[in-house]
């Protein structure tokens, strides 16, 4: 078998069975063949796709490319979430814990932000001392006393899939679905878990800008987890805002405090969305019949304090500081040398916001990285005062900045206001959830 072959094979818009796509990647995760030939095939199945079995087997041999955990041992259903990465999206470190105060096993290997998305993993170290590498029997340990672990991907999970997205990163063919699709679902499902739950963005801050796109990559998605006999729900949800007010990471753990505190109204959108799929996730661990039980457990799990007393657990379990883990303490965490508020320069109604460019805003401020190799402050980041809809004048902030350096905050105040667009009558509002796809099982 060559690997010329195949790349020609799918350049011409022909299937390519089991065997050439395993001696794809095998080879490529040896070092067998070279990067630009592996970058071609790549395109060409950006070019011209790949049905449900292609990607399914694609799926297959990136999985088999490295470790998979076995979760067996833990008792019940071992249920996980996965975003397909936005802005001021803290739903992890609320429906997490509050899955676990319901009586789930909450089983997450979660992986950093790059570029203008958040990283949970990277929210997480915000607390002292707390390590996100923890061996495989550490983490179901956690899950098995707690109910809940969140903890970066073991260094062998799915190998494949770590030198093909860094050819795609550099190769334009990051927005591929069967690419998209197997790398989420061969992570997903090597580590082990039953139940998967996706919450899908669509719009200016997500990478599936349209409806339609976020949708065919639901429905990719949740057929590659039924296919793998995993219980599988995708939610599709808006991203033309930050989903939360918060964007940064310390600053983000203490909105998620704050809900989990009873402190964010229910009409929030970080809060629809976060019980959405924390209804998702009960319904899936069969701990509740109907979405209204769920999402009354999920509520009274706030009421009674029982998740954010998780959320503590969790983190003193991994190592940190859980003392912070209150509405007391946690602006320590939060503290920094400058606190710039951002005024509008017209009054007027917010009709647009391009949650990218805010998240791109609180990356200059050192929320984020450019490169894997960049060195997060986990205090610096920004709170918006303003969602879409929301009228404005002179008086009232847009933003506040957390910043740490003084350098760029022309630059960053520049690109906020330029990420605002203010229009002399109110615009529709736009949904939060657009739809959900299950799979013939769920």
């Amino acid at each position: 078998m060559r690997m010329v072959d195949i790349i020609e094979k799918k350049a011409n818009g022909l299937k390519l069975n089991a065997a050439e796509i395993s001696f794809a990647i095998d080879c490529f995760t040896r070092d067998e063949i070279p990067d630009y030939q592996m970058a071609a095939l790549l395109m060409a199945i950006r070019l011209m796709d790949m049905d449900t079995e292609e990607t399914a087997d694609l799926t297959r041999a990136m999985i088999r490319s490295g470790d998979e955990v076995d979760l067996s041992d833990i008792p019940g259903i071992k249920a996980d979430k996965h975003s397909t990465g936005g802005v001021g999206d803290t739903t992890t470190l609320v429906i997490a814990p509050l899955v676990a105060a319901c009586g789930g096993a909450v089983a997450k290997m979660s992986g950093r932000g790059l570029s203008f998305t958040g990283g949970t993993l990277d929210k997480l170290e915000s607390f002292p001392g707390l390590c996100v590498e923890q061996s495989v029997e550490n983490f179901k340990h956690i899950v098995r006393t707690i109910g809940v672990a969140v903890v970066g991907q073991s260094s062998n999970l799915v190998p494949a899939d770590k030198k093909i997205y860094a050819l795609r990163d550099v190769t334009g063919t990051v927005d591929s679905i069967p690419l998209i699709s197997a790398s989420i679902m061969s992570k997903k499902i090597a580590a082990g878990t039953d139940a998967i739950v996706l919450d899908v963005k669509t719009g200016s801050g997500a990478f599936m800008r349209t409806y339609e796109d976020a949708k065919r990559l639901g429905e990719k998605m949740v057929s590659l987890g039924t296919h793998f006999g995993r219980r599988t729900v995708a939610v599709l949800t808006d991203m033309n805002q930050p989903l939360g007010l918060a964007v940064g990471n310390a600053l983000e753990v203490r909105e998620a405090i704050q809900l989990l505190s009873g402190q964010i109204p229910s009409d929030d959108p970080l809060y629809e969305v976060s019980m959405l799929l924390g209804v998702q996730m009960l319904r899936l661990s069969e701990l509740a019949n109907t979405d209204e039980q769920a999402h009354a457990m999920l509520k009274s799990a706030i009421q009674s304090g029982s998740g954010l007393n998780k959320l503590r657990a969790m983190i003193e379990a991994e190592g940190g500081e859980a003392s912070f883990v209150s509405l007391e303490h946690i602006d320590k965490l939060c503290k920094t040398k400058h606190l710039i508020p951002v005024y509008p320069d017209q009054s007027g109604f917010i009709s647009a916001i391009c949650a990218e460019e805010i998240g791109h805003a609180a990356q200059m401020l050192g929320a984020g990285r450019a490169t894997k190799e960049d060195i997060i402050d986990p205090a610096v980041g920004l709170v918006m005062h303003v969602r879409l809809g929301d009228e404005v004048d002179h008086e009232k902030p847009l933003c506040t900045l957390y910043a740490n350096d003084a350098t760029d905050l022309d630059a960053v105040t520049f690109r906020i206001k330029s990420a605002l667009t203010i229009s002399s009558q109110p615009s529709e509002p736009t949904p939060i959830i657009y739809d959900i796809i299950r799979g013939p099982t769920t």
